[in-house]
This record gives C-alpha cells, sequence and structure tokens, in this order.
C-alpha cells in the first residue's frame, strides 16, 4: 500500500487516469436489443402499450408508477429525462419499446455512475435481451473510462438484489433509512462493479451472451457465472 511523505498509507494513485466525459445520448446496440436514448413525446404511448399487462406490483420499488395512461408516463419520464446527472435509455427489441433504463447519479469528475430507474415489461422479463441490455450499459460505462459502475435497490427489493449479484457486481452494504419515496422510507443496498474487476465479468457476460450459448429454441444452455460476491 502506498504513504505519503508523513508515512500514512493512501489510495493508490491515478496518474495517467483523466475523468471521463458524460456518457453521450447515442444508441448502443448488442446482438438481440436496441437501447435508444430516450424521447418521451414518442417513446411514451408505446412504453405504456407495452406495460398494459404488467401488474402494479412491477412498480412498488419504483419512483414512480402505476401511471394511469400515456400522459401520466410521458411526465415521468419526462422528469427522468430532465437533468444532466441521467442518461435514460429505452430498450428496442424488434424495433418495438419494451422497456427503460438510465445512467443516474453520474460523477463524471470521479469516473462513477449508477445504473437504475429500471423496469422491463412482462415481454422483456427473462429474456436474452434483458441480460443484454444491462451488460451493455455497464461494457459502455467502463469503455468511456469510468472506475466504478453502481447498482442500488431497496433493501427488501429481492429480485433486484438477486440481479445485481447475477451480473456479478458486488454487495457493500445497506444504507439505513437512506431516503424516503412513496410515502414509505427505504433502506438502500449497495452493489458496484470496479474497472479492475470488469475484465473477468466482461468475459463471463460474453460468453453467455454468445449464440452458441442457446438451442434453437433460443433456451441458455449455461447460466451466466459471473464471478460475483456477496
Amino acid at each position: 500500500m502506498p504513504t505519503n511523505e508523513f508515512h500514512q498509507p493512501i489510495g493508490p494513485s491515478l496518474v495517467g487516469w483523466s475523468p471521463p466525459p458524460v456518457p453521450p445520448a447515442t444508441e448502443l446496440a448488442g446482438r438481440t436489443v436496441r437501447l435508444a436514448p430516450m424521447h418521451p413525446p414518442t417513446d411514451a404511448p408505446r412504453l405504456f402499450d407495452a406495460f398494459t399487462d404488467a401488474p402494479d406490483s412491477l412498480w412498488t420499488y419504483l419512483a414512480f408508477g402505476p401511471c394511469v395512461d400515456e400522459h401520466a408516463l410521458e411526465q415521468a419520464l419526462a422528469a427522468l429525462c430532465d437533468s444532466p446527472e441521467r442518461r435514460p435509455f429505452t430498450v428496442v427489441v424488434d424495433d418495438l419499446p419494451v422497456g427503460f433504463l438510465a445512467y443516474i447519479r453520474i460523477a463524471a469528475e470521479h469516473g462513477v455512475l449508477e445504473i437504475g430507474s429500471l423496469a422491463f415489461s412482462p415481454a422483456l422479463q427473462r429474456t436474452t435481451a434483458a441480460t443484454e441490455t444491462v451488460s451493455l450499459l455497464i461494457a459502455n460505462a467502463f469503455d468511456q473510462g469510468y472506475r466504478r459502475v453502481e447498482w442500488k435497490c431497496d433493501d427488501l427489493n429481492a429480485p433486484s438484489r438477486a440481479a445485481a449479484l447475477r451480473f456479478g457486481f458486488r454487495y457493500e452494504g445497506t444504507f439505513r433509512n437512506a431516503i424516503t419515496y412513496k410515502g414509505r422510507s427505504r433502506d438502500t443496498a449497495w452493489f458496484s462493479i470496479t474497472d479492475d474487476e470488469w475484465p473477468a465479468l466482461r468475459a463471463a457476460h460474453d460468453a453467455w451472451l454468445a449464440p452458441d450459448n442457446f438451442d434453437a429454441d433460443g433456451r441458455q444452455l449455461t447460466r451466466l457465472n459471473a464471478p460475483c460476491r456477496d
């Protein structure tokens, strides 16, 4: 461990590293999915249709929703877009919007951002495209020079916690009474991937997403075996 002139331990040097830009509002494309910069006026009506058959429980751990009509959803998405610290994307499969998520809490000066505000419609859930969606955002952040990608969720949101571990995020702890939303208190579970962990994780993601990992009916042959830590 490095020390300073006072023989105190200090963090590793960042010589050679420079802060990355805020992720640009550009499309990201994978084998099964396309992530388009969100445009609420045109995206909201089609997303509303995608979520028509979704149970209200899908919105329990989001800061907004369920939305009663297209206008309400457009307003919610517009609020998501209305911050320089967020970069939201609409998830598109076969030219149909089927969900959304965002980079949030972007702190480019520190090389840190979070993936959040995630809502996947029933048509997207538990699909290859759903996994590729998150993998694309993680890879894009590290490709641009970010040092840390975060995942945070309500500590009671078991599916989100499980998803974080599946993708290889490391559990860091729970912040008690961290925020309030929808008239209730939230303990927030923190997860992260750092740039030194990503190469091994990326190899696991790429292996899972490879076409030869799926049979003729599109079923996975092996599970995503990211070397996650709890």
